[in-house]
């Protein structure tokens, strides 16, 4: 058999690899259209920081490698142009001869992965204009901002790739700004979530504005349909990639409305000697049951082992993918996994949410950090849908445990009674899941009611009764200002204090002791009390980027971020 595989990078070389592990004697043929094959693209941003201190270290095998490992054949610098399927033959051009040529398989796949999207704005040809999407990017950019002596640098788009090359620009020392159109960045963490790492990216220097959008370049600079001016030496953009499918579209293999190439559940395209893998093609979300587009690494290496085995007869169970990912941003690292509770308001499924500030590990343990964690669940069913967690410490263990407990359709009855390693320098022994897991229940129960962060505004505005229930010297140091002051330890002595005739909102530092406030309130005939989830820390993150970018009057009389 001869195996033919067009791309040569996360998809095109597992799936070779796999292929070469299920038969020593077949012929295997990788094509890839760059200079270099099988390289660590999610590491590319990491140049610029020196985190990875030399391009070369981004390739992780060269053609020669793969003739003497694997004895598969890489022919890199060459462009498959065409697909004949009658005849079963790629028409291939190499580029560095500039000669073409045809080529026979028994089997194809393609890997061509996805392209940058370079949206016309007017102005664009005369800046200083790049994408980050391979080795060849990344050496240029990095070349070119070392020997022009670049000092500012703008980034368009608030995605993985565009908020990883940002972080790492400012960590390399450049003055960097960012422009997202939409009314925030890392759209797979909700708008509450996200605030977190907005105001990191403020608190570290970057001149991050949302909902914005670029409607014109003055060489560099950005033109803003706000009317700002956004001045540069340089730019990256990074407003998303669309799958690079036009070869399968010449061929005429199926796509979908939005130019992915359509497969089964074998990854095998209408085309029975025709598969493909990777970011090119249509997959299955198995949370919504709907198709989706995922252009993640691991489910490429996943895809590419799956459709090796089938094409061997080896059974392939499609389990569909929920979308797990994590990246980090200066100090904080970030997860999340299934479903944000925005795509479960697009989808019309009826869901809930848990949002907790536990510690990452036992607090007397010297770098122990707060966990902002957020739980999405269904109503009723109790079905976890997803989950977001960010934090100086360990946030994308957490979300690897709902990962594995969505994909087994767990609840949160089961996210509640997970045994988890504990040990004071590792977790706490409930550890974040079992907390939010306790909370969803109890939500599920009746057994309490509560607000979130991003009610609290129109409740302070709106004059609602609100209680903090820290000792006085915290209320002290910030608080909502129209809060009145009853610690936890006076609250049964204050009751007469405490209206029974309009809704009162309960707060604490991170809405454990609130919530203890409120079962007590109940407990003494209290019927109409409400829990603030996340408390006065969770409030104070939500509210401060927009305060300082929008010159917004405070609802806190000071923040508090300890």
């Amino acid at each position: 058999m001869k195996y033919v595989i067009v791309g040569g990078v996360t998809g095109g070389a597992g799936t070779a690899a796999r292929l070469r592990r299920l038969d020593e004697k077949a012929e295997i043929l990788i094509f890839e259209k760059g200079p270099y094959v099988s390289y660590s693209n999610c590491s590319i941003p990491y140049r610029l920081s020196e985190t990875v201190d030399q391009t070369e270290k981004l390739i992780l095998n060269t053609p020669q490698s793969f003739r003497n490992i694997y004895n598969i054949e890489v022919r890199v610098s060459s462009r498959v142009i065409s697909i004949d399927r009658t005849a079963k033959k790629v028409r291939v051009k190499d580029l560095k001869n500039n000669r073409e040529y045809d080529e026979a398989y028994d089997k194809l796949i393609l890997s061509p992965g996805a392209d940058p999207i370079i949206p016309f704005v007017r102005g664009i040809e005369d800046a200083n204009l790049f994408t980050i999407r391979n080795v060849e990017d990344i050496s240029r950019f990095y070349s070119f901002i070392k020997k022009e002596d670049v000092k500012k640098i703008s980034v368009i788009g608030g995605g993985f790739i565009g908020v990883e090359v940002a972080v790492n620009l400012r960590e390399a020392g450049y003055q960097v700004s960012m422009v997202e159109a939409m009314p925030q960045i890392l759209r797979t963490y909700d708008y509450d979530m996200v605030q977190i790492l907005q105001k990191e990216m403020l608190d570290k220097g970057v001149n991050l504005v949302v909902k914005d959008s670029v409607v014109s370049f003055d060489k560099s600079d950005l033109l803003l349909e706000s009317g700002r001016r956004i001045e540069g030496d340089a730019v990256v953009m990074a407003v998303g990639v669309r799958p690079e499918t036009s070869l399968a579209a010449d061929a005429g293999l199926e796509l979908n409305q939005r130019g992915a190439i359509k497969v089964d559940a074998n990854y095998r395209t209408d085309d029975p000697d025709i598969y493909a893998v990777g970011d090119a093609i249509e997959t299955y979300n198995a949370l919504t049951h709907k198709p989706m587009m995922l252009q993640l690494a691991g489910p490429a290496q996943k895809q590419a082992r799956q459709a090796a085995d089938h094409i061997y007869g080896r059974p392939v169970r499609n389990t569909g993918y929920i979308g797990s990912s994590c990246v980090k941003v200066f100090d904080y690292n970030a997860a999340s996994t299934g479903l944000t509770a925005a795509q479960c308001e697009q989808e019309g499924i009826s869901y809930n949410y848990v949002y907790v500030l536990p510690m990452d590990k036992v607090s007397l343990m010297p770098e122990s950090r707060i966990l902002h964690y957020k739980l999405i669940y269904e109503v009723p069913t109790g079905r976890v849908l997803g989950a977001q967690a960010i934090s100086k410490g360990d946030a994308a263990k957490r979300i690897d445990i709902v990962a594995t407990l969505i994909k087994f359709g767990g609840t949160v009855d089961d996210l509640r009674d997970l045994e988890l390693c504990y040990a004071p320098p590792f977790s706490t022994p409930k550890d974040a899941g079992n907390v939010a897991g306790l909370v969803a229940e109890n939500l599920l129960h009746g057994a309490f009611r509560q607000v979130y962060v991003d009610q609290v505004r129109n409740l302070v505005e709106s004059g609602a009764y609100i209680i903090d229930v820290r000792p006085e010297a915290m209320y002290e140091k910030g608080h909502l200002k129209n809060a009145v002051n009853i610690p936890i330890a006076q609250l049964r002595q204050r009751l007469d204090e405490i209206p029974k005739d309009q809704p009162v909102y309960v707060y604490c530092r991170i809405g454990q002791t609130s919530y203890n406030a409120v079962m007590a309130l109940q407990g003494n005939g209290f019927t109409n009390i409400y829990n603030i989830s996340g408390g006065f820390l969770g409030i104070c993150y939500y509210e401060y980027f927009n305060d300082m970018t929008q010159d917004r009057e405070s609802i806190a009389s000071n923040y508090n971020f300890g």
